[in-house]
């Protein structure tokens, strides 16, 4: 007779038979689905996975990359296994493997060694790896990258875990750890990082991986740009600078307000308009307030009259006044935001209910981008903040609260842009949100959070992740902090100035109470006319970044990236998270907080101030002092540096006069700028030409490839910088 005890040995033994076995499971073969890109998947698949809407790859240019055709090492090793929480995978690392990535992570640069939780927030808590974008998306210095094709909460150990195994391996060399003095002491991990990486996706019963070629880091970021259609190619005043009015502004207050930029001659592209433009704002009626903008098209008209191109504030959660709220509730989920609905914009029906509303109400009206507000999440660190939807919600698509938030913000720009695209007409959007996949999107992700170093890491980090990131500015508490944040946002994707609580400029007072009392700072014309320079050198790089960004298109090369990404041999761009290449040429070399010296590294070659065309010569560090009239940019030798005489906006017969400035005695290598009508989508119909510039026997020439659709650029001069 089997007694009690026999049988719990028994079912014991048989549990622990079953978990070697599932920890032993073999995956299906790995297969090659495009050219670098290899997909491997375990178990049970998910309904719907964020590679669904994704964009069509770009075949023939990731042909064009190298790659292998056998599996990569990293596959072989991979084990998967079934847990009673989800499902796990294993694999390993070298001992000097460094890793980067997880999309656009906040306070982190360099991975290895910690625990990263893909989960999607408004708010950062800790080093967790919350974010607006982040993704389950890592990049290996040995020339890979690991993607998790799934919308769940992903957990990755990277190396940040150790294995009972380990220590019996290192007994005999293994020495006791002193107890430590403090709490942090004590907890501290005094251990070395682990060779183990493991993943896991909490509630679900398969696993689809996708690992991407090298074989450098910087190629891996082009192939997996390419692989989610191109990186994005906004219209040319997308690149110039963007200003957001006070909220409670009317009709009345904004055009008075916009004609100062015209008035004082300092640039600006963009204007946004706050939540006051509605009729309700949490949850959005998508309705323009009549009392404060009572004629909305005259607005529009009279805005795009003076070069503006205006900017609608709004979020997805669909107030019960809106004129589509009964049409887009029944593919809503079942849980409501601040008393809206939230669509499922998984559906085609709901991206149409949502679509064609703003297409016949703003965009054919002359709306040319959105602010996509809220669509994170909640604070996860406040129990009775969580504004947003539970995890438990359920939308029509069968997806949970869980799918939906990680989805939310890349859905919601999608439904958008696919309008704009339809009446050929190509956008710059905000949005506060993001996920894999999202490198075509022309949006630039934004936060609450304002920390100023933080916000370079993410300048820094959106070259891993396949997004833009816009530092804005914001709180000011001085004239320094205003020109260094300024500074850093001017050598961003997208440059703005959110006044969102003021009456009157930042740079006439920095205090909230005492700007919207009029009271200004009595040097606030001085200020005015170092923030005049600054904007003004942003548009003069505008042919630069335009080719940036088409070579980030056409080639998926970020066009804001870590130095490692150019520099992987240089062991002093392992860490480096405070400089990063703007381009093919430029390092910058933000100044954070208000500073006036730093530290700055520079590779390999020689250097040159971009103010002052100083001579630095690299491989070592130097520490710069800069004026705030400076702009902390370095040139690369053998450089052509195409800069355009500043422009107060970009308009359709803008053509750019532009002076090309020779760095240095090095080989100089030709440059090539984008010319196309940069308002449509021409360029996918091959209607664009590549102006090329050079430089030999000490003078310069231009030759163009391709189809002139459209001149935008005129050479005037060149220049030797020595």
């Amino acid at each position: 007779m089997i007694n009690f005890k026999t049988v719990t040995i028994l079912r014991a033994f048989l549990c622990f038979t079953l978990s070697l076995v599932m920890s032993n499971s073999v995956a299906q073969q790995a297969t090659k689905i495009s050219p670098g890109v290899w997909k491997i998947v375990y178990g049970e698949q998910e309904a719907i996975k964020p590679s669904d809407f994704k964009a069509k790859e770009m075949a023939d240019a990731m042909g064009k990359l190298p790659a292998g055709n056998d599996v990569p090492l990293v596959l072989k090793g991979i084990k998967f296994s079934q847990m009673s929480s989800g499902v796990l995978a294993e694999l390993g690392m070298e001992d000097n493997e460094r890793f980067y990535g997880f999309g656009l992570q906040v306070n982190t640069f360099e991975q290895r060694g910690l625990r990263r939780e893909i989960r999607t927030n408004s708010q950062t808590i800790g080093n967790l790896g919350f974010s607006h974008a982040p993704m389950p998306f890592y990049i290996s210095s040995k020339g890979y990258g690991v993607l998790v094709n799934s919308s769940r909460y992903v957990n990755f150990y990277m190396g940040s875990q150790h294995k009972l195994a380990e220590a019996t391996a290192g007994k005999e060399t293994a020495k006791a750890n002193e107890p430590g003095s403090s709490p942090e002491e004590l907890y501290r991990n005094k251990n070395r990082s682990s060779s183990n990486v493991e993943i896991q996706i909490k509630g679900a019963k398969g696993m689809e991986i996708l690992v991407f070629e090298g074989p450098t880091m910087r190629n891996v970021m082009e192939r997996y740009n390419l692989y989610s259609g191109g990186g994005a190619l906004p219209p040319m005043w997308g690149l110039g600078f963007k200003y957001r009015a006070k909220n409670t502004f009317t009709q009345a207050e904004v055009l008075d307000f916009s004609k100062y930029f015209r008035d004082n001659h300092i640039p600006c592209d963009m204007f946004g308009l706050e939540p006051g433009w509605q009729t309700a704002a949490y949850s959005c009626s998508y309705v323009w307030n009549k009392d404060k903008y009572p004629t909305p098209d005259s607005l529009i008209s009279i805005m795009n009259g003076r070069g503006y191109k205006l900017n609608l504030w709004e979020h997805a959660y669909t107030h019960p006044t809106s004129p589509i709220f009964s049409a887009i509730a029944p593919f809503s989920g079942n849980y409501k935001v601040w008393n809206g609905a939230v669509p499922d914009f998984t559906l085609p029906k709901a991206r149409a209910i949502f679509g064609d509303y703003h297409n016949n109400t703003f965009i054919k009206k002359g709306i040319l981008s959105f602010k996509l507000d809220e669509c994170d999440a909640a604070y996860y660190d406040d129990g009775s903040g969580e504004w947003s939807f539970p995890d438990i919600a359920r939308f029509p698509s069968g997806m949970d609260g869980e799918q939906m938030r990680q989805s939310f913000g890349l859905l919601y720009q999608k439904t958008l842009l696919d309008e704009y695209r339809k009446e050929n007409i190509r956008s710059m959007m905000e949005v506060r949100a993001s996920h894999l996949f999202a490198s075509p999107y022309n949006a630039a992700i934004y936060t609450d959070m304002y920390d100023h170093g933080d916000f370079v890491k993410m300048i820094i980090n959106s070259g891993f992740s396949g997004t833009n990131w816009s530092p804005e500015v914001r709180d000011i508490r001085s004239e320094e902090d205003l020109i260094r944040r300024l500074q850093t946002s001017a050598m961003s994707a997208h440059m703005n100035v959110n006044c969102w609580f003021l009456k009157n400029l930042p740079w006439y007072q920095f205090e909230r109470d005492k700007n919207n009392k009029d009271i200004l700072l009595p040097n606030a014309k001085e200020i005015e006319q170092k923030v005049k320079k600054l904007i003004e050198t942003r548009m003069s790089l505008i042919p630069y970044l335009y080719a940036a960004f088409a070579d980030y298109h056409y080639k998926g090369i970020p066009p804001f990236r870590a130095m490692v990404m150019d520099y992987p041999d240089d062991k002093e761009t392992f860490k480096l998270d405070n400089q990063y290449m703007m381009g093919e040429s430029i390092m910058c070399a933000p100044f954070i907080n208000g500073a006036s010296t730093r530290d700055v590294y520079f590779p390999a070659g020689n250097w040159y101030d971009f103010n002052s065309g100083k001579k630095y010569a690299g491989a070592q560090k130097h520490k710069i002092t800069m004026s705030l009239t400076e702009m902390p940019m370095f040139v690369k030798e053998g450089t052509i540096l195409p800069l355009a005489k500043p422009i107060e906006f970009v308009s359709p017969t803008t053509v750019f006069d532009i002076t090309c400035k020779v760095y240095g005695n090095a080989e100089v290598k030709p440059v090539h700028l984008f010319e196309d009508d940069s308002n449509n989508f021409g360029y996918e119909a091959n209607k664009f030409a590549w102006l090329n510039l050079n430089w030999k026997n000490g003078k310069g020439s231009t030759t163009r490839d391709g189809k002139q659709v459209k001149k935008l650029y005129n050479i005037s001069s060149w220049s030797k910088v020595e």
